[in-house]
């Protein structure tokens, strides 16, 4: 795989730089946050990077000296100096000009006070989450736009069965695309979980039982699409609920795991509002699990929980291309009705999304879609069952099975 990795996020920074004096990409370490930036480092930018011991204590002993002389530059992992961001209000403030600072940050910066006190509405943000499925191999999707308008994108390169598979388990961080087995992509992710912990924590937490992290984080994979029960988490590794709250914060702030809130509106009482779990990164996910693709084929059971984190996933990448106003949620109600993923925009419409790694599907697929759709009435707009196959079936007048590879079709 080329250094120079094709970036659909590349638009953005670029939009953010003509118009921003800050600029921050965010997202997880290692997943090609660095090789993003310093692609603008030929437009005369200088590099800095606090990962450098000697120019982290330099930022951090004198931040208004360590930006003086410097105009525009890049500054890589600045949560590790978060002093420095009071240092950059400051000559910002004197000098409003756009693009002068392009930062990033393997922790989300928004979630700290020193932040939201002296940046807010002076920073545009843009996540680079590790490679969407579009992004490794080279196409443009669509898919986020079809889903409000109805037009559902042509579908020019359709992966199904052990290939589909495959991709999941490797997910999207480019080491983890370069390693081709399962034993090298497990000893990377050793060293990077470790690295995170001892590391990435450290930067944004006091906290000092490391290994009650560690863990949680062993366990945590095996909780991925349920939802999310503090207690019995904490029971599992003799925590209490608080603890284990504040240390899913963290996982959230490094970018690992999100806690996908429940769709409901106001008036609806029969429904569950408990988030789900999912990983980011189903690669990680799956690695986490000890999962491989002989396994997978003996038994598909584990491996739909890990498509659904992998669905979850290419669906956050690619709203942070569009930049439009799209939560993502998921649906339950008191029987146990459920849609694995809703998309709502601006406008109240929904979209209801229902994950199957199985290569049929069924009328019976379509049930908790229906629940949606009953409860969003007017504001339901589609429903799909996202399969492991290779065409477009309608089921009724708005739901649809649609294969997987549509995802990452232009």
């Amino acid at each position: 795989m080329s250094d120079l990795l094709y970036r659909i996020a590349k638009a953005r920074v670029e939009e953010a730089l003509a118009e921003s004096p800050v600029v921050l990409v965010k997202g997880p370490r290692q997943s090609g946050k660095t090789t993003l930036v310093r692609m603008f480092e030929r437009a005369g930018r200088g590099y800095i990077t606090l990962d450098d011991e000697t120019i982290l204590s330099a930022a951090t002993s004198d931040p208004v000296g360590f930006l003086r002389g410097l105009d525009t530059v890049i500054i890589d992992e600045v949560q590790r100096a978060p002093a420095l961001l009071r240092a950059i209000k400051k000559t910002i403030d004197e000098d409003r000009r756009a693009g002068r600072f392009l930062l990033t940050g393997s922790a989300d910066l928004m979630t700290l006070p020193v932040v939201s006190e002296s940046l807010a509405g002076r920073m545009e943000t843009v996540a680079l989450y590790p490679l969407a499925a579009a992004e490794v191999l080279g196409s443009q999707p669509s898919f986020i736009d079809g889903l409000f308008t109805g037009q559902m994108p042509d579908i020019a390169r359709t992966i199904v069965g052990d290939d589909l598979v495959e991709m999941v388990l490797t997910g999207g961080y480019p080491e983890m695309q370069r390693r081709r087995t399962p034993r090298r992509r497990a000893a990377w992710v050793r060293d990077y979980v470790d690295a995170l912990i001892q590391r990435d924590v450290r930067d944004i937490s006091e906290i000092e039982r490391f290994d009650e992290l560690r863990h949680l984080l062993r366990i945590l994979p095996h909780y991925a699409g349920q939802l999310v029960n503090l207690a019995d988490l904490g029971r599992n590794i003799g925590l209490d609920a608080k603890t284990v709250r504040r240390y899913l914060g963290l996982l959230e702030q490094l970018f690992l795991i999100r806690r996908i809130e429940a769709w409901h509106r106001n008036d609806l009482k029969r429904l569950v509002k408990s988030p789900k779990l999912a990983f980011i990164d189903a690669g990680l996910l799956a690695t986490l699990r000890g999962m491989h693709i002989d396994g997978v084929r003996a038994d598909r059971t584990a491996f739909g929980g890990v498509l659904e984190s992998y669905v979850f996933g290419e669906i956050l990448k690619q709203t942070a291309w569009t930049g439009d106003d799209i939560r993502i949620a998921h649906f339950r109600d008191k029987d146990g009705m459920e849609v694995d993923l809703v998309l709502e925009n601006a406008n109240r419409q929904c979209i209801g999304l229902e994950v199957k790694a199985s290569a049929t599907v069924r009328a019976e697929d379509f049930r908790g879609l229906r629940k949606l759709a009953d409860a969003a009435g007017a504001g339901f707009a589609a429903g799909y069952v996202l399969y492991d196959g290779d065409t477009i079936v309608p089921f009724g007048e708005t739901l649809f099975a649609v294969p997987l590879s549509i995802l990452w079709s232009a």
